[in-house]
């Protein structure tokens, strides 16, 4: 770090405010706002607190942002977000103090009586000895926190409960069941060797303006340049011509959720014109033979009509994906969150593997994050769902998930293990998740929630105890999740950049506490938490034949953690651990926490190698390149070929990102509205001079689970037949203190969902290529209803729900 005064300070400021007398200093910070994980320099202001005398000081504050040039994997790349970190650190509204309800008020107090209120609550409701009475919902911002990501898996399990909803099942989790089912392993994703590769196609993914997801990769929009400046290829598969796509050399417009028609005619054309060539990684693939039975039924000819792609297009994106040299397959949530997410999913692999590019330079490879466990070969247990089934409809859990659409039915029906309690953290399903109304009038039903959350939100407000965490400034950051995700192997590690203020927790105390409270200890030392994690992975690593510390005493090897707290102590732990560790002094030249402090802009551990057949934890030991699961679900996608279901007047929905936005948690920073962040409605011209928009004027969009109203917004860039809505919005509801999101809430397009169309392999409520109605706002409205299609189900069909 560097200190600064005087008339540096005012330049550092940039405009903030800092008056004269300041100090400042920098300090480097990884941003935690989305997937691309970019490093950032940021200024910390220091106010004197007499004004300038230079006595006692102020609070420290963030007054600026840029990318961090020296960053071993960012290389100085910013986006609108990270360069307003320091506006979203120091939001006014963010609560700083926990929120007790009393009265029916929720009121500020103390740490001690906040988690004395959660101790009561809780137990009461586990004392009944139904463990099913407790529900987790887990929201997105989970993995983008050290805390996050250490304490929720411990939290679950203090509290036994089956009862699990994450931001999976609304998002990825058909990746997650395509991957478990090919490779054994759900999270054994391969991700596009971006930096290498002669020929991208990008099916349902905008990372021009999402910054890329399920990819890792500072500066996508670079990256992609880079690509057609060393002559490569780059071909998007979207409804809508995005940021993207207009960089494309090649932009196809599917029809919304034609996705798995489109892959799976390109796997047909592949072995109808003697084009498969698996390459390498053939040598690990088993079924091969049986997909190209599977496909045989879909030429292009036969699904040209319902993906709305020609045939001789489709025939072309087959042959140039064959033809070059290096190519990958990338799908995101335009083709998860669909209807065949799941088989989508596996189509993009699979297309990787039948064209020699899996597991290849420059096609689709697997990251080895720094604290991934070491590489196992040899064959494993192998993926499977439907271990247990929710108890309402009867969903078969995924990755130990239940469909985050089935939360509100588990609340509000009765019966034995009935939903009485819920801990939520860092999310907000009343805006994310299908019927949104529902869930809501459910949770007001609860007889305890506690929620981990800055601000008191849609869903927050319903808690009977809000926990703020600290301002990101003041925690630590490292990418468990996203360096496993990552296009180059590297590690980065920051430490928080301003201290924690007296009377302030930190969010791994914050969790720790919360599961000591679940486990009925709630007096026992927090760092307790961390001390069992720490002995029980030695135990095991010291039993363990495979270990670099086999045979080791584990209370020498806890003895050399290093750390300043038990979760720095757990990181060093999987990092020495880990595959590119020092084994506790196994590899002299290994990583350790300390060795990791004194590179803090990183360590750059190279590009992405080859890692087959490592990776594989199938029965089989293979590639098993066409699972049983997913074979019987071929049947559902071959029906749809005679099934076009659209609204009444023809119009599908999609979503909608925005580089200046991310979910529903960044609408209340001043300086990330307006502009084209804003909820509007997307309509073609054709279809707003049918249906009689104006643009401008109000539409009301009427689905299966009711109607919002969005000012219109006529546009070429979506396909005619579809409209777009922005995801996250809907900030309409009284009780929530996030007063510049509410001074323009948007509409929520999960009103427009009942949570009954879901993809029946994940149990991802399918948010992209629904039918809906749309006309003038000011036209009488038609029958509930009348957007309704068949709905795929997940497990029986959900009781009518009569409270609608």
């Amino acid at each position: 770090m560097t200190e600064n005064a005087g008339p540096g300070a005012a330049a550092a400021d940039g405009g903030t405010g800092a008056h004269a007398g300041a100090r400042t200093r920098t300090a480097l910070r990884i941003c935690p706002l989305c997937e691309a994980t970019c490093g950032l320099t940021v200024t910390v202001t220091v106010a004197a607190a007499d004004g300038g005398g230079g006595g006692r000081t102020g609070r420290e504050r963030i007054t600026a942002a840029r990318g961090d040039r020296d960053d071993v994997f960012s290389r100085g790349y910013v986006c609108p977000k990270g360069a307003l970190f320091g506006e979203l650190d120091g939001d006014p509204h963010r609560l700083t103090r926990p929120l007790v309800r009393r009265g029916g008020e929720l009121r500020e107090t103390g740490w001690e009586e906040a988690f004395a209120a959660v101790a009561e609550g809780l137990g009461g409701v586990l004392a009944d000895g139904d463990p099913r009475a407790v529900a987790l919902f887990l929201g997105n911002p989970n993995v983008h926190t050290v805390a996050g990501a250490l304490y929720p898996p411990l939290l679950l399990k203090a509290l036994r409960t089956p009862n699990l909803f994450t931001a999976s099942t609304l998002d990825q989790m058909p990746k997650h069941v395509a991957c478990g089912l090919l490779y054994g392993d759900p999270l054994a994703i391969p991700v596009p060797d971006l930096d290498r590769t002669d020929h991208l196609l990008v099916v349902g993914a905008n990372p021009v303006e999402s910054n890329g997801s399920l990819c890792t990769a500072p500066d996508f929009p670079g990256r992609l340049r880079a690509l057609r400046r060393r002559g490569g290829t780059l071909t998007v598969v979207d409804p809508r011509r995005t940021r993207t796509a207009r960089l494309a050399d090649r932009h196809v417009a599917v029809r919304p959720g034609g996705d798995a028609l489109l892959l799976m005619a390109m796997v047909q054309v592949l072995f109808a014109e003697d084009l498969v060539g698996t390459g390498p990684a053939g040598a690990h693939l088993s079924g091969v033979a049986d997909v190209a039975r599977l496909a045989a039924d879909f030429a292009p000819e036969a699904v040209a009509e319902a993906c709305g792609v020609a045939p001789e297009e489709i025939r072309v994106l087959a042959r140039e994906l064959a033809a070059a040299e290096r190519a990958a397959v990338y799908g995101r949530i335009g083709s998860t969150a669909v209807e065949f997410g799941t088989l989508a999913s596996w189509l993009v692999d699979v297309l990787n593997a039948l064209t020699g590019n899996l597991d290849r330079p420059g096609g689709a490879m697997f990251p080895l994050s720094a604290t991934a466990r070491p590489p196992r070969p040899g064959p494993g247990r192998g993926f499977a769902t439907g271990r247990r089934r929710s108890r309402v409809s009867g969903h078969p859990e995924v990755k130990g998930e239940f469909p985050a659409a089935a939360l509100a039915e588990e609340i509000d029906t009765p019966g034995g293990g009935r939903v009485r309690a819920l801990v939520c953290v860092a999310g907000n399903p009343v805006l994310s998740a299908p019927d949104g109304a529902r869930l809501e009038r459910a949770l007001a039903g609860l007889d305890f929630m506690v929620s981990v959350d800055p601000y008191l939100n849609e869903t927050s407000r319903h808690a009977h105890v809000v926990l703020p965490p600290p301002r990101p400034s003041r925690s630590p950051h490292f990418d468990f999740s996203f360096n496993a995700l990552a296009v180059r192997n590297q590690v980065r590690y920051t430490r928080p950049a301003i201290p924690l203020e007296e009377g302030e927790r930190g969010e791994d105390e914050i969790l720790a506490r919360l599961v000591l409270c679940a486990a009925g200890a709630p007096g026992a030392d927090p760092a307790s938490v961390d001390a069992a994690v720490v002995r029980q992975t030695l135990a095991a690593a010291v039993a363990d034949p495979r270990s670099p510390v086999h045979g080791r005493d584990p209370a020498e090897l806890e003895g050399l953690l290093a750390g300043e707290g038990g979760a720095e102590r757990r990181l060093d732990l999987m990092l020495r651990l880990g595959p590119h560790g020092d084994g506790f002094g196994a590899d002299p030249d290994g990583l350790t926490l300390a060795g990791l402090l004194e590179h803090p802009h990183g360590i750059d551990l190279g590009p992405l190698r080859p890692r087959l057949p490592e990776v594989l934890r199938t029965p089989s030991g293979t590639v098993e390149l066409c699972p049983e699961p997913i074979a019987a679900d071929v049947a559902r996608l071959r029906r749809s070929l005679a099934d076009r279901r659209t609204g009444p007047g023809g119009l599908v929905l999609v979503g909608r990102r925005h580089l200046r936005s991310n979910n529903s948690w960044m609408h209340n920073l001043p300086g990330l509205r307006g502009g084209a962040n804003r909820c509007t409605l997307h309509v073609h011209p054709d279809d707003a001079a049918r249906i009689g928009l104006a643009d401008g004027a109000l539409a009301r969009i009427s689905g299966d689970g009711g109607a919002v109203e969005a000012p219109v917004e006529v546009t070429g860039a979506v396909r005619p037949g579809v409209v777009s809505l922005p995801h996250g919005w809907g900030h309409d509801r009284p009780g929530t203190r996030t007063p510049v999101a509410s001074a323009e809430p948007g509409a929520n397009v999960n009103r427009l969902l009942d949570g009954r169309l879901l993809d029946p392999l994940s149990g991802t409520a399918v948010l992209n290529g629904f039918p809906v109605e749309v006309a003038p706002a000011d036209a009488p409205a038609g029958p509930p209803g009348t957007a309704g299609r068949p709905r795929v189900t997940h497990g029986t069909r959900h009781p009518a729900d009569t409270s609608n």
